[in-house]
């Protein structure tokens, strides 16, 4: 989820709504618009209401549009959102944005929902040439991590901070990064997380001699 945007918002129906891992469902609508992968919705659940952002978080040849989110008890739409089930309506924008994937190689780096967005790149067949580099806490947070292996094979890179499991490194992706003796100058590096991570990523790869062109940011909440 992305900060707010007033934004034209259109109906749209539930298909489906699965809390996924626990606090963090996957949500699917039907799908109004076409969109490039990496564009982001403004979603509320009423048309007059203040809406929030989400990442679209699906392929842009499926015949749905699906948002991924955890629950904040506290927040104001992601309770709401979780109550939601099939035939439910949802008001949606127009997708927009400019954190747009491509076919050029790239480095993908996220952690959280922050994931969102490349799984709508790997859904569109837009993982040759890309490296994931992906943080949660634990193994069960690393969401969507069967599609990530089956494209990316070795170039998807997991660590946790809290648990382990095959596969998966201990640590925070920032500590490795920080540890490498070089990084590619010819790829373009896409964040996106928590603004802690994303400013801590951005600041070690400019400090490594990576373009800050070469960058691209899109922060959660």
């Amino acid at each position: 989820m992305t900060k707010r945007k007033q934004k034209d918002l259109f109906p749209v129906k539930i298909i489906d709504n699965q809390e996924i891992v626990p606090g963090v469902f996957s949500l699917e609508t039907e799908k109004k618009f076409d969109f490039i992968p990496g564009q982001v919705v403004a979603v509320a659940m009423n048309p007059t209401d203040e809406p929030r952002l989400y990442s679209i978080a699906s392929g842009n040849k499926k015949d749905f549009i699906r948002l991924i989110f955890d629950v904040n008890p506290h927040g104001k739409l992601t309770p709401q959102l979780a109550k939601l089930s099939k035939g439910d309506k949802l008001y949606m924008s127009k997708p927009f944005g400019k954190f747009l994937g491509t076919v050029e190689p790239a480095w993908w780096i996220a952690t959280g929902t922050g994931i969102a967005p490349f799984i709508s790149m790997a859904e569109s067949d837009m993982y040759v040439g890309k490296k994931l580099i992906h943080g949660a806490k634990t193994p069960a947070e690393f969401l969507f991590s069967e599609l990530f292996v089956q494209t990316l094979g070795e170039s998807y890179l997991r660590f946790a901070t809290r648990e382990v499991g095959p596969g998966i490194n201990s640590g925070r992706l920032t500590s490795w990064l920080k540890d490498l003796k070089e990084l590619p100058g010819d790829v373009l590096f896409y964040l996106c997380g928590n603004p802690d991570m994303v400013v801590e990523v951005r600041d070690i790869l400019v400090g490594k001699g990576i373009a800050i062109e070469k960058v691209i940011a899109e922060i959660y909440f």
